[in-house]
């Protein structure tokens, strides 16, 4: 193949593309990717879900300023603290069953939710959305990867991927408002009930089943053909499968011998032994600590240790910094639970270097691209939401805007959104998600720059104040998203599929628990926005840099 048709069919990953797909596996993935892609998007949805009509619940509840910033982060602090766990069920069990068993938990929640007579039992139904989350999220990732063996088939649908949860931030954003004005918040919770039913009822159709250990797995029904391409890690590529890397029905690579000569009738097939004059080989080599060792196939351990200590930890220290805002961060309510979870989380990283089969292999984040990817997803993560939390109250708080005034005034955050996510994919395709991430937080940044300036003004009509930052900041962030999304996923092994998802929306959680907190202490509403815009140049900078290197 010449150089220029090869350079045609390169992907977003910068690998070779695959052949034109048969329209029966087209189809398939499609449909499939169009399922799983509505469930991600109501995960975030239901997670800005009561942003807006948060004030009403605390009104009809009679709850203090702690209880409703508890209420408003129940859903993430079990989402985040629970999806390294839900990462690993989904590559050991599978991510189609994986998937079912989280939807059933998720879509139980969601409907005890509206049912609340009070405030502990909607508080609970929030922990039971964010456990039910975690289990979908890193499972729908990893049956993602199954629709989309080929590296760059996958990497064009993580383009499109990763834009995905701030278009679902901002939906819950919209109509949480208009659905609380028009009957109550209740009814907020009627889009997670009927996603949840409608992908209870077409995932057996539209998703690859779940293989049994040792088989090797399958498409999507009606695609005909395995999902598993060996060497998919490009890193690894020059060499051939990594080590646990998925190969063919025959084991073997294509296109190359197999290293063994297979046996002769009659013969033995045990290995020869070793001749006098070679030196003995000696016992197995024990396996490498905080490197996985587990063939392909084979049934993986939960590391029960590892899931606990990580749980616990990121659980305990994002409910510390939820509680900054409305206690100092010298007081006992918030210095206890981060202290408990930062010591939680080093002896999590402790477990996982003696581990045999780590919950999260060290390893998996050395990766500079995808390091800075992941840096890229949290603060995206991280600036929208506070655009989202700031602006909502500063607006019904300040203006005295109704709550459906309010989410009509983020319609061209939406619509912003919705174009440069379009264009993200080609713009990926065309000059690498490293370029696209960089040009998206430097857009981001300029939205918040405008923000911070004029946004909390109420003397600027919003058409001079707000409008400017509301389109250029969803616009660099769904660039941002979806680079970013491609950075971190790009390399990762099929048997890490689960993996990827958990770390990936562990970031998305994180980022705003983490650095929402950070900001808020920062001062005003104006300071935070402007100190968000800083980290976005920074970390654009330096996404620019390193994609330059590579």
């Amino acid at each position: 193949m010449s150089t220029t048709r090869l350079r045609e069919r390169r992907g977003a990953t910068g690998l070779p593309g695959p052949a034109r797909p048969r329209s029966a596996r087209a189809r398939s993935a499609r449909h499939g990717f169009l399922l799983l892609g509505g469930v991600q998007m109501t995960l975030v949805f239901t997670l800005a879900s009561l942003a807006v009509p948060l004030p009403r619940i605390g009104a009809e509840f009679r709850l203090d300023r702690a209880e409703l910033i508890l209420l408003s982060a129940a859903y993430g602090l079990t989402f985040a603290g629970l999806l390294l766990l839900g990462g690993r069920l989904a590559d050991r069990s599978g991510g189609r069953r994986v998937l079912t068993a989280g939807l059933l938990v998720f879509g139980a929640a969601s409907a005890l939710a509206p049912l609340a007579p009070g405030y502990g039992t909607l508080l609970a139904a929030r922990f039971g959305q964010g456990a039910g989350a975690a289990l979908v999220a890193p499972a729908a990732m990893a049956l993602l990867r199954a629709l989309y063996p080929e590296p760059a088939a996958y990497g064009r649908a993580m383009a499109t991927w990763g834009g995905l949860s701030v278009l679902g931030a901002t939906a819950g954003n919209l109509l949480s408002g208009v659905v609380a004005a028009a009957t109550s918040w209740r009814g907020t919770f009627a889009v997670p009930i009927a996603v949840t039913a409608t992908a209870l009822l077409l995932a057996p159709r539209l998703l690859p089943p779940t293989p049994t250990p040792g088989q090797a797995p399958t498409t999507a029904p009606g695609a005909g053909e395995t999902t598993t391409t060996p060497g998919t890690d490009p890193a690894l590529t020059a060499t051939g499968p990594a080590p646990g890397e998925p190969t063919t029905a025959s084991g073997t690579t294509p296109g190359k011998p197999t290293t063994a000569p297979s046996p002769t009738p009659g013969k033995p097939t045990t290995a020869p032994s070793p001749t006098p004059d070679a030196p003995t080989t000696g016992p197995a080599p024990s396996p490498t600590p905080g490197r996985s060792t587990i063939p392909p196939g084979a049934r993986r351990a939960l590391d029960l240790p590892g899931a606990l200590l990580a749980t616990a930890g990121i659980t305990l220290a994002s409910y510390g910094l939820v509680l900054t805002d409305a206690h100092p961060w010298a007081s006992a309510p918030v210095l206890v639970p981060l202290l408990a979870g930062l010591v939680l989380l080093a002896a999590f990283g402790a477990v996982e270097r003696r581990t045999a089969d780590p919950l999260l292999p060290p390893g998996f984040l050395r990766d500079g691209r995808r390091a800075l990817g992941l840096a890229a997803i949290g603060l995206t993560a991280a600036g929208t939401a506070t655009v989202f939390v700031l602006l909502s109250l500063a607006l019904q708080q300040q203006r005295g805007w109704s709550a459906l005034l309010t989410s009509a005034a983020f319609v061209p955050f939406a619509a912003a959104l919705l174009g440069s996510g379009r264009l993200a994919g080609p713009l990926i395709g065309r000059y690498g998600p490293g370029r696209v991430a960089a040009a998206g937080l430097g857009t981001a940044a300029a939205g918040l720059g405008l923000l911070a300036a004029t946004g909390f003004d109420t003397s600027v009509p919003y058409a001079y104040g707000l409008l400017p930052g509301l389109v250029l900041l969803p616009a660099g962030g769904a660039l941002s998203f979806a680079g970013a999304a491609v950075l971190a996923t790009d390399g990762v092994p099929a048997h890490h599929a689960g993996l990827a998802g958990g770390v990936l929306n562990t970031a998305m959680e994180l980022g705003p628990t983490v650095l929402f907190a950070a900001l808020l202490t920062l001062g005003g509403d104006a300071v935070s926005l402007a100190a968000a815009a800083v980290l976005f140049t920074a970390l654009a900078s330096a996404t620019a840099l390193t994609t330059r290197i590579h």
